[in-house]
C-alpha cells in the first residue's frame, strides 16, 4: 500500500546508499539475544463467524478492504521484529530521509531481521507485517489502513485493544489493535502535534485535524478511563456536491435548486442537526453558490471546512499554553473577522457566546453569512442560539434577542441522521417574524417518512408545503432567481 514492493522479500537486501542504513553486524547484534527456537508462525487469524452477522448491516467490502483480525502470535512476532528495528536504526539520520526513503530503508531492515530469526511466514504475511512497522515508525500505526480507505466515515478508537469503523452509516468493529495504550499516545500525540497543540494529563482533551483536513478529538487519561479514545471524523478525498446529495437521496432534484437559490442570493442560513447528520458536509455543498468574488472568511475550532472560492481566510481557535495564557477563542475571531473586511462570514460550529457576535455581523451588512449548531429542530435550533447568547452573560431581555435572532437568520435548514443510517434534510424552514414574544417559522420543505424497502432501508419523499412565496423572495428577485424559485416551488409541491 506505501512504499515500493521487494521482488523477494525473504532474501537480504542489498546494500543501501541511504544515511540510515546500519551494519550487518550490528542487525545481527540487534537480533541475536533471543536466540531461542524461531517463533510461532505468525498467520492472521480468520475473522470469527459472528463478526459480520447483522443482518442490518451493509455487504462487506471487498477481500482487502475489511481490516483483519489479526492473532496473537502475529502481534507477538510484530513486537519482538520492531523492538529489533529501534535497536538496530539511526532514527536521527533516518529523520533527514523525505517518507519514501525512509520507508524503503525501514522494509529493507526488517526484511533482513525477519531473515536472520528465520521467521516463518508467507509472502503475503510478511508484506503485511512490513506495512505495519513502516506506519508504526514513520504514519499513524495501525490506523493507515483505515485512513486510506474513503468509504470510511468515523474512526473511533476506545483504548488500545478496540477499534470501531462507521461505514454507510452503520457501526462495527474491526480485528485492528494497538500494542498497547503508550503507542497509542504516541500516534495521539504525532497527530496533534502536527497543528502546534498538545495532549497530555495537565491537558487531557484536544481538538485537531489531519493534513486532509479530517477532524480530530483525543481525550486521554485521567479523564478517559480505559486509555486514550481517539476519534476521527473522516471527509471523502473527492469533495461532495449538491448533485450528489441528490443522488444519495438526502435531497430531491427541486429542494436541491431551492437551496442553491438560497445559497446564491445571500440568505443568512443556520444549519442544524445532530451528531454525525452531515452538518458540515452540507455547509460545504452550499458555499459551492458563493460569487468567486466575495471575500468569505471562516471561523472553526478546527479547520476543516473546504471552501472551492479563491478569496478565503481560514481562521481557527487556539487553546492555552501551559502557563493558561494565549487562548483565542471562537468569539474573539468573529469579533475580529468584522476588522477585516468580509463579505460573508462562516462559523464552523455555532456553540457559546460567540453567536452573539455572529448575529451582530448578519445584521450588519454581512449578508450570506452560515453557521452550524447541533439542535433537533429548527425551532430547537433559534431555542438553543438564545441560550446560547444568554449563556454568554449578556443582560438583555428575552424579546431584545429574539428581534436579533428573527432580523439575522433567515432561513434553518435541519439535517438527519436516521435509524437506518442515510443521511436526509428533513425541513428547509424561513424565519418569518416576531409575533408578541414567539419567534413565528414557515416550513418551504418537508422530508415524509413512507417506510421501509425489504432491505430496512427507509423510503420517503420531499414534499413542498405550498408556500407560494417565501419571505426571501425579494431577495431571490434582487438576484434575479424569482423565475427559478416559483418554478423549483412548484417542482417540489407536486413532488
Amino acid at each position: 500500500m506505501f512504499g515500493k514492493r521487494s521482488d523477494a522479500p525473504n532474501a537480504a537486501p542489498a546494500p543501501s546508499a541511504a544515511p540510515a542504513a546500519p551494519s550487518a553486524a550490528r542487525v545481527q547484534a540487534a537480533v541475536a539475544a533471543p536466540r531461542q527456537a524461531a517463533p510461532a508462525q505468525a498467520r492472521p487469524a480468520s475473522p470469527p463467524p459472528s463478526a459480520n452477522s447483522n443482518a442490518r448491516m451493509q455487504p462487506s467490502a471487498e477481500v482487502g478492504e475489511t481490516p483483519e483480525f489479526r492473532s496473537e502470535a502475529y502481534y507477538r512476532v510484530k513486537s519482538t521484529i520492531f523492538n529489533a528495528l529501534i535497536e538496530t536504526i539511526d532514527l536521527t539520520q533516518l529523520a533527514q530521509l523525505d517518507s519514501e526513503s525512509a520507508r524503503d530503508e525501514i522494509r529493507d531492515i526488517v526484511a533482513e531481521i525477519i531473515s536472520i530469526k528465520n521467521v516463518v511466514m508467507s509472502i503475503s504475511e510478511q508484506e503485511a507485517l512490513l506495512d505495519d512497522i513502516c506506519n508504526d515508525v514513520l504514519g499513524y500505526g495501525p490506523l493507515e489502513p483505515l485512513l486510506a480507505r474513503d468509504d470510511i466515515a468515523d474512526v473511533m478508537v476506545n483504548g488500545a485493544g478496540s477499534v470501531f469503523i462507521e461505514v454507510a452509516g452503520k457501526i462495527s468493529k474491526t480485528g485492528i489493535r494497538f500494542r498497547d495504550n503508550g503507542q497509542l499516545m504516541n500516534i495521539c500525540q504525532r497527530i496533534v502535534s502536527q497543528v502546534g497543540r498538545r495532549v497530555d494529563e495537565s491537558s487531557p482533551i484536544c481538538d485537531a485535524r489531519l493534513p486532509d483536513g479530517s477532524r480530530v478529538n483525543v481525550i486521554v487519561p485521567p479523564l478517559a478511563i480505559d486509555g486514550p479514545t481517539l476519534t476521527i471524523r473522516k471527509f471523502k478525498k473527492d469533495k461532495l456536491k449538491l448533485s450528489n446529495l441528490v443522488e444519495f437521496g438526502s435531497i430531491s432534484p427541486a429542494g436541491a435548486k431551492i437551496l442553491q437559490i438560497i445559497g446564491a442570493c445571500r440568505a443568512n442560513i443556520l444549519i442544524s442537526g445532530g451528531t454525525g447528520s452531515g452538518k458540515t458536509t452540507l455547509l460545504n455543498t452550499l458555499t459551492a453558490f458563493i460569487d468567486p468574488t466575495e471575500r468569505v472568511i471562516t471561523c472553526e475550532d478546527a479547520a476543516e471546512l473546504q471552501l472551492q472560492q479563491p478569496h478565503v481566510v481560514r481562521l481557527e481557535t487556539r487553546p492555552p499554553n501551559l502557563e493558561g495564557t494565549g487562548q483565542v477563542t471562537m468569539r474573539d475571531l468573529v469579533k475580529n473577522c468584522l476588522r477585516m473586511r468580509p463579505e460573508r462570514i462562516i462559523v464552523g460550529e455555532v456553540r457559546g457566546p460567540e453567536a452573539f457576535d455572529l448575529l451582530q455581523a448578519m445584521n450588519t451588512g454581512h449578508d450570506g453569512s452560515m453557521g452550524t449548531l447541533h439542535a433537533n429542530t429548527p425551532r430547537e435550533a433559534l431555542s438553543r442560539l438564545e441560550s446560547m447568547i444568554t449563556m454568554g452573560g449578556f443582560s438583555l431581555p428575552p424579546k431584545t434577542i429574539r428581534e436579533i435572532i428573527v432580523a439575522a437568520v433567515d432561513v434553518v435548514i435541519q439535517a438527519a441522521r436516521l435509524r437506518d443510517g442515510s443521511r436526509r434534510i428533513t425541513q428547509i424552514t424561513e424565519v418569518m417574524g416576531l409575533e408578541g414574544e414567539t419567534i413565528i417559522t414557515q416550513d418551504i420543505l418537508l422530508y415524509e417518512i413512507q417506510g421501509e424497502d425489504q432491505n430496512g432501508r427507509i423510503t420517503g419523499r420531499h414534499k413542498a408545503t405550498g408556500v407560494g412565496r417565501p419571505r426571501f423572495w425579494e431577495r431571490a428577485r434582487y438576484f434575479g432567481l424569482e423565475k427559478e424559485l416559483a418554478q423549483a416551488l412548484d417542482e417540489a409541491e407536486n413532488a
